[in-house]
């Protein structure tokens, strides 16, 4: 029987990020990416930067915004924190439900308003916290119950219905449609639309557009616009966007202003370097989030966008260990991939 070759002599067609065990290449994920600047240029890319798919909770920084131009913000006096919040994949940690109960009493509702849809909290001592107290899951421990209370609280402030808002032709949800299309520059009949893991739309778009969105957004920050107040809060309080053990949190806490990251279900991520004014697009081909991280990280390394202090502080991110159950390391995930610079 023929020795498996290493890893290191293995050529794959597609940029990816490797699963490695044993010296082999036992899994490959394929990586997509743009890289653009604030004029709307691609910079770099990697795979096929024109792949469409759904925005996902990347898109929950552009969903935020209505709050701030029309201000509803200053009307019903949230907080940076609050803000952060309504961007949020948060944990279900208590000082991310305390946020979105807070948010909910602005708008005067109660938790029953929303129609997200409970699940156990992301971070493992809230949830087996309210085991113990045989506490059930509600909607507000959902991970997406920031952007749904920030939707809730737009529609009181503009007199909508606050029910059923997320339904597709409700006047909230037409709204973060023309956010979408506004800041990813596609008309609207271009951004196509689907059902997001919480019961409001999603937008599909390249992923080029994605990056184009991200850089735009860092643009409109630096002119002193509306989207200010939303990277500010953001990378102010990063682990209200995400929370403790998360990479969103981790990242923008090691890169304090100068990076702003948003996680998406299903492989994506957005993000941008804010100094430099470029954002960024990343969708992992298969979905996965093993290779999500990995690949994220060495785009922002290979960028420059991160210093070796910083990807060194996040390194359990960048380069994860494979391990058994008896919890050996037995392999790694690692980057395997070269920037495309345009």
């Amino acid at each position: 029987m023929a020795r498996p070759r290493p890893h290191r002599d293995r050529v794959d067609a597609v940029h990816a990020v490797h699963v490695i065990r044993g010296g082999v290449v036992e899994s490959a994920h394929a990586v997509h990416a743009a890289i653009v600047d604030a004029e709307g240029r691609r910079v770099a890319s990697l795979g096929d930067p024109e792949r469409v798919t759904f925005f996902r909770s990347s898109a929950k920084p552009f969903q935020c915004l209505p709050l701030l131009e029309d201000g509803v913000a200053d009307a019903r006096g949230m907080t940076a924190r609050e803000i952060a919040v309504c961007c949020a994949s948060h944990n279900g940690e208590p000082g991310h439900v305390d946020l979105v109960r807070r948010i909910l009493e602005r708008a005067g509702l109660g938790e029953d308003a929303l129609l997200c849809g409970p699940h156990p909290p992301l971070d493992e001592g809230a949830a087996r916290a309210m085991v113990a107290a045989g506490d059930p899951p509600r909607p507000i421990h959902n991970n997406c119950s920031g952007k749904h209370a920030g939707m809730l609280l737009l529609a009181v402030e503009k007199g909508w219905d606050t029910r059923e808002y997320v339904a597709a032709q409700h006047p909230v949800q037409r709204r973060m449609h023309a956010e979408v299309a506004r800041w990813t520059d596609l008309p609207a009949s271009q951004v196509g639309t689907g059902v997001d893991g919480c019961g409001v739309v999603c937008f599909a778009v390249p992923v080029e557009a994605m990056a184009r969105a991200y850089a735009g957004f860092t643009h409109a920050a630096h002119s002193g616009a509306a989207a200010a107040e939303v990277v500010a809060a953001m990378t102010g309080h990063p682990w209200e966007v995400a929370g403790t053990g998360r990479l969103c949190t981790d990242l923008m806490s090691v890169a304090p202003g100068d990076v702003l990251a948003k996680l998406g279900a299903e492989g994506v991520y957005g993000a941008a370097w804010l100094s430099r004014g470029w954002g960024i697009g990343l969708k992992i081909e298969d979905g996965s989030r093993r290779a999500l991280e990995v690949a994220l990280l060495e785009l922002l390394g290979q960028l420059g966008a991160l210093d070796e202090t910083a990807l060194a502080a996040l390194d359990r991110y960048g380069h994860p260990p494979v391990r058994n159950t008896r919890g050996d390391v037995v392999g790694s995930i690692q980057p395997a991939f070269e920037l495309e610079w345009c």
